[in-house]
């Protein structure tokens, strides 16, 4: 031990174990002090305050100035216990300009690549970290169902499978190779759980989810990355069979720190604390709300000023004891001794920031994931637009390019960016860092071409809700939005533009202040003047015998008017990110191949909530009396430049040495056996093209009803024009489970199909079949 060790306080001791830094520093704080280090407030109001009279353990939404300052408060303070700073990083560094801003979570879902994922959330904790920032409120595992809700931009679609691969991939990367690497971040798995299992789609509305169903579908990925070492989870604002999931035990103690074994730490959602007294009205102040929020197991408190009253009020009363507060209290410390902030807390670093933020080799990361993110939805071979082998009578020259998101900076990025609003001295994004689609089309076709913009239409405007512009706990609440009429004027110009060019790209979708938190739809149709545009546009180039090609710029499924049935192609961009325009520019020109599949079903009309692929079987029929069952597109569908055709596919047991047993037979395969499924793809074409095989699993005869099919794994390769290529999937049986009557996930004996293709559809599959016993 050194001579300075011997003076210094335990918890001071690096030398020390974590256990014990965190006993002697409890055993020294006060019950104030106890009380703040469990709350997280808003950096943007009354700072000095918050950390030097209500002992905050975090704050977030800091600004650059702000996080300098906060640092030096932290030193005024009696213990000096830093302060975890957190910040909705949530497909980037959001709020810090000039930072790399990624495509939206489901837009890089759509690329079934958690490599890319993971080093996008390394990219976003090495800028984040520089600027003092510990702890993202990312990844989202929320499975997206009901088209309407307003987040379903912010999650990873509709299958638990893909939502578990693609978010223990961020994970890793926001948490690198250890939490005290100064460069790492911790994550956060959120909304926990089942809160996107709306009424109506509208946001944070009461979940009507059983516990089985929860367990079968909702909690698998959670799951996943509590096991993946996910530092932290984040409680959904919901209920759940009447309880807020804050005071949720059945969740929050008997599956996640009883069942699962989790030792991480739990933080509300912003106020749930508050919002059981103002807005769910099941408790009668902070005081009970408070103590309710202790005894349920919460450890940080996310934005509730008046918590810190009301848990001492609980304290004097009775309510709860000091005690009830060490648990905790130490789950909150040992990350700040696990990210060695005792030692170095990472304030903003001049010299990273410099080096570190929006550098070249994260522009080339963020490119990449924009180019692997966008689905070809349909083409007639208009597409690509230049090509050494395409056959067509008259070679593009030009291009006009129309709709109200062709040159949109703030609305490409989509939700949580600059422009998003969530911070308030932020409003923008550099605009010399976005690469729209009329950047990337400009800046890409060649010299000899001409590209004519013309934004067409005009999507909505704002009025105050009368309720006020703030809700009680001064959040902003929403404004009124209001559908915008055609413009006669705006359309003319861009049928001008149509008229006056060989091809015509309308880039449409949804804007900020149509998605989000707080922002559900009651339909799924293109807002404002777009449909007229589109079918201004529709009739003008079927008259000419021209190409239209529609790019839905939008940050979930939207639905296309009638008119776009006659279009040459249809690309969903989602929000693609700050290079999403110089993407979108590359696979219109044919410089890159079309890569992405859909991570979520499209629906072809409002009223067909829900579409998600795997839903339970048993109703009446296929149909509605007036529609079609089937979604406009289906979860995993989307094309590329060539033909691929699938064949010879085939199933085999693997011996304990991973190689394929040809003794063994699949009528009599066992629970701890694996398969290999393969199959045989043929490149037809004068393209290379990636294809997503996907390899799903349908349990013919089960005990309890279960979805008719379920992807259990998928992997992607290249194969070169004219040539083959083999994909393998390997299927363990163990895998294969269903959540029986006594909620317990069991594999049941009986008859198996294996799906293997190029989407969940059966018809792009090829069947296989195994008996377990």
């Amino acid at each position: 031990m050194t001579d300075r060790s011997a003076r210094i306080p335990d918890y001071q001791n690096p030398e020390n174990t974590v256990a014990t830094r965190i006993k002697d520093l409890i055993s020294r704080m006060s019950v104030e002090e106890k009380v703040g280090q469990l709350m997280q407030l808003d950096a943007q109001q009354d700072l000095e305050s918050r950390i030097l009279e209500t002992h905050v353990g975090s704050i977030l939404h800091a600004s650059p100035e702000n996080l300098i300052e906060a640092a030096k408060l932290v030193r005024r303070t009696r213990l000096q216990i830093p302060l975890i700073v957190g910040e909705d990083c949530i497909h980037g560094y959001s709020f810090w300009p000039g930072a790399t801003i990624f495509p939206t979570q489901l837009t890089m879902a759509a690329s079934w690549n958690p490599e890319l994922l993971e080093r996008a959330a390394r990219v976003t904790a090495i800028e984040a970290s520089a600027t003092g920032v510990h702890w993202t409120f990312s990844p989202v595992l929320c499975i997206a169902r009901d088209l309407r809700w307003g987040r379903v931009g912010e999650t990873f679609g509709e299958d638990p499978t893909l939502i578990g691969e693609l978010a223990s991939a961020m994970v890793r990367g926001y948490q690198g190779k250890g939490l005290d690497d100064p460069s790492s971040i911790l994550a956060t798995a959120k909304h926990f759980a089942a809160y996107s299992e709306t009424q109506g789609g509208r946001d944070a509305s009461e979940a009507d989810i059983s516990h089985r169903k929860m367990r079968s579908w909702f909690l698998p990925p959670f799951e996943r990355v509590a096991k993946e070492g996910c530092s932290t989870f984040m409680l959904g604002y919901q209920s759940t069979d009447g309880v807020p999931i804050t005071l949720n035990r059945w969740l929050l103690n008997d599956v996640l720190r009883g069942e699962w074994g989790y030792q991480g730490m739990l933080v509300t959602d912003w106020d749930n604390v508050g919002r059981m007294v103002w807005e769910q009205n099941i408790q009668p102040d902070y005081t009970h709300a408070a103590a309710a929020a202790i005894k349920a197991g919460n450890d940080m408190i996310m934005s509730t000023p008046r918590f810190y009253e009301g848990a001492l009020q609980a304290l004097s009363q009775g309510m709860i004891a000091e005690s009830d507060l060490d648990a905790p209290v130490g789950r909150i410390l040992r990350l700040k001794f696990e990210l060695g902030l005792f030692e170095n807390p990472r304030i903003p670093d001049s010299a990273r920031i410099s080096s570190d933020i929006g550098t070249a080799e994260h522009t080339r990361e963020n490119l990449d994931m924009a180019r692997a993110s966008l689905v070809l939805l349909r083409n007639d071979g208009t597409l690509p637009l230049q090509s050494e082998h395409k056959q067509q009578p008259a070679q593009t020259r030009s291009i006009a390019l129309v709709g109200p998101l062709a040159d949109d900076p703030n609305n490409q990025l989509g939700d949580w960016a600059g422009g998003s609003g969530q911070v308030g001295w932020i409003s923008e994004e550099p605009r010399e860092t976005v690469v729209t689609a009329l950047d990337g089309l400009r800046a890409t076709v060649p010299s000899d071409w001409q590209v004519r913009y013309a934004k067409g239409a005009d999507v909505l405007t704002l009025e105050t809700d009368p309720d006020g512009a703030r809700f009680p706990d001064g959040q902003p609440r929403p404004p009124i939005q209001r559908a915008c009429e055609p413009d006669p004027h705006l359309i003319e110009e861009a049928l001008e533009a149509s008229r006056s060019s060989d091809v015509t790209i309308a880039v449409v979708g949804d804007v900020i202040e149509l998605i989000g938190e707080g922002r559900s739809t009651a339909t799924l149709e293109l807002f404002g003047a777009q449909n007229a545009l589109l079918e201004a546009l529709s009739t003008s180039t079927r008259e000419q015998g021209k190409a239209l090609i529609i790019v839905l710029m939008a940050s979930k499924p939207l639905i296309l008017p009638p008119c776009c049935k006659d279009a040459s192609a249809i690309i969903w961009a989602g929000n693609p990110g700050m290079q999403g325009g110089r993407a979108l520019a590359e696979l219109l020109l044919g410089k890159i191949e079309p890569k992405g599949r859909l991570p979520i079903s499209f629906a072809r009309h409002s009223g067909q909530q829900p579409t998600y692929y795997n839903q339970i079987r048993g109703q009446h029929g296929l149909r509605y009396a007036d529609l079609t069952q089937e979604p406009e597109y289906c979860f995993g569908e989307g094309l590329s430049y060539s033909t691929v055709e699938y064949s010879e596919a085939s199933l085999h047991v693997l011996d304990d040495a991973g190689t394929l047993d040809a003794e063994r037979s699949l009528d009599n395969v066992h629970i701890g056996d694996t398969l290999r499924a393969q199959v045989l793809l043929s490149n037809k074409g004068t393209r290379p093209a990636t294809e997503t095989v996907q390899l799903y699993v349908h349990d013919v005869v089960t005990s309890v009803s279960w979805a008719n099919k379920e992807l259990k794994g998928f992997t992607q390769l290249t194969v070169p024009a004219g040539e083959q290529a083999l994909a393998t999937v390997d299927l363990k049986v163990s895998d294969c489970t269903l959540v029986n009557e006594r909620e317990e996930r069991v594999v049941e004996d009986g008859d198996f199909e294996v799906l293997i293709g190029s989407s969940s559809k059966n018809a792009d599959c090829q069947s296989l079949s195994f008996t377990v016993r």
